[in-house]
């Protein structure tokens, strides 16, 4: 008889089993919810993280990378969120506010002034009363790091938009993390959004300074017939956090979600996206712009679905890597049978800043229909020395020249979302990491 062979724990999944044994009694939720979070946590306990032969996880190995989980937050600190709160990148922009303080929705935080037809419910409230609303468009079980967040998932926002609204303002859902030392932090949002209704969301992530806090995040987003969503993400973590995300979202027939993400934080970043064109004539676009230096690792994932006829999509990931950091990208597009007369364009272009900088680019395309436009690149390259020549022929110091060659080529990524002001906002962000990068920060 030959004994099956035993799988060893590291510290990280040891740390993440006694954070789950510890937490179970307390986490939000009945007995239906409990159940879940178990199943959800046998993923877990059969696979444990994700490692290099995982393919998805192939430049993202968490068991190698992830050395250990700090303990489950608690209420956050009123000084500690405070100092968080005022780094706030989008300070000028005209939004209203739903704040997530440690995984937990705080109303007296929000501001929730002109957003008509907009409701906001905290997620452990909707997991007491009617907790088939969360987790609906996925399986607790496809992914280990989805499953954590079914099993720790703390609080967060349920937000609903009411069919044919159109609110004037943005919507932010602002996630603090806060503590006298490192925390774990595991958050879901859910969002509905109603058939022919147009909005607006800022999704924005930042902790303290030197701390290395945990953050699993998981956004779920549903787009009815004939909405429209732009979705601008802004992840400026602290450069010792590690910050796991996983967006899913499923879109009606002739509905249509822009998506923008912009990256200038954490020393382990993975941010992976699951979206299906569930109705005809549905339209998304992706762009993202992400700054890496250091010895920071970023991956960013998209698996996104053509499930019915007609759709289209659009697709722009550029990467500015610096120090001996390392980036990675990794994106599939798969056009189902039915989905004849798709459109779809995939990018992928990394800047490499320095000779110890690495980007890994993965672009697939499965394709089961014979009646479709369908493509993918991928580029990778230093500063060009003809444009930098050329700048500084006209008298702009080095230096100078090579912050508007990398301005230039991550403001392209930023200028998609069509949204002036928050752009505005966003490209600061974008100088400041160039004026971090110049002082050697």
């Amino acid at each position: 008889m030959t004994a099956e062979p035993r799988t060893l724990r590291t510290k990280a999944e040891e740390s993440i089993a006694a954070l789950y044994a510890g937490n179970r009694a307390s986490l939000p939720g009945g007995d239906a919810v409990r159940a879940r979070r178990n199943a959800a946590f046998s993923l877990f306990e059969r696979f444990g993280l994700p490692h290099r032969r995982v393919e998805a996880w192939k430049y993202t190995d968490l068991r190698t990378l992830m050395r250990t989980v700090p303990p489950l937050a608690g209420v956050a600190p009123a000084e500690r969120l405070a100092a968080v709160a005022e780094a706030d990148a989008l300070g000028a922009c005209d939004r209203a506010q739903i704040v997530i303080a440690n995984g937990v929705f705080e109303p007296s935080l929000s501001d929730l002034s002109g957003v008509d037809g907009v409701s906001v419910e905290s997620l452990a409230h909707v997991l007491a009363t009617s907790a088939e609303r969360v987790g609906r468009l996925f399986d607790d079980g496809d992914d280990t790091v989805m499953a954590l967040n079914t099993a720790l998932m703390q609080g967060g926002a349920v937000v609903t938009v009411a069919a044919g609204a159109r609110p004037a303002r943005a919507i932010e859902i602002v996630h603090l993390t806060a503590g006298d030392g490192p925390v774990s932090v595991f958050t879901r949002d859910v969002v509905e959004v109603g058939e022919g209704a147009t909005v607006r969301f800022l999704e924005s992530h930042r902790g303290p300074a030197g701390v290395a806090y945990h953050v699993n995040a998981l956004t779920e987003l549903r787009v009815g017939d004939g909405a429209a969503v732009k979705w601008i993400r802004l992840q400026t973590e602290s450069e010792a956090a590690q910050h796991l995300a996983s967006f899913v979202t499923r879109l009606g027939e002739r509905a249509t979600l822009d998506h923008l993400a912009v990256n200038s934080g954490a020393a382990l970043a993975r941010w992976q996206a699951f979206a299906t064109l569930a109705g005809e004539r549905g339209r998304v676009a992706f762009s993202a712009a992400t700054m890496l230096s250091g010895a920071e690792h970023s991956d960013s994932t998209l698996v996104l679905n053509h499930a019915e006829p007609h759709g289209s999509s659009r697709e722009l990931f550029k990467s500015a890597i610096d120090g001996r950091a390392t980036g990675a990208f990794q994106g599939k597009i798969v056009v189902a049978p039915v989905a004849q007369k798709t459109d779809a364009r995939m990018m992928a272009k990394a800047l490499l800043l320095s000779d110890a900088a690495e980007f890994a680019s993965k672009p697939e395309l499965e394709i089961f229909a014979d009646d479709v436009q369908c493509g993918h690149g991928a580029t990778a390259g230093q500063l060009d020395d003809a444009q930098l020549f050329y700048l500084m022929s006209r008298g702009i110091p080095r230096a100078e020249a090579e912050r508007l060659l990398i301005e230039a080529f991550l403001d392209e990524a930023v200028d998609a979302i069509d949204e002036d002001a928050i752009a505005g906002a966003l490209k600061g962000v974008v100088s400041a990491w160039l004026a971090r990068r110049g002082t050697g920060a």
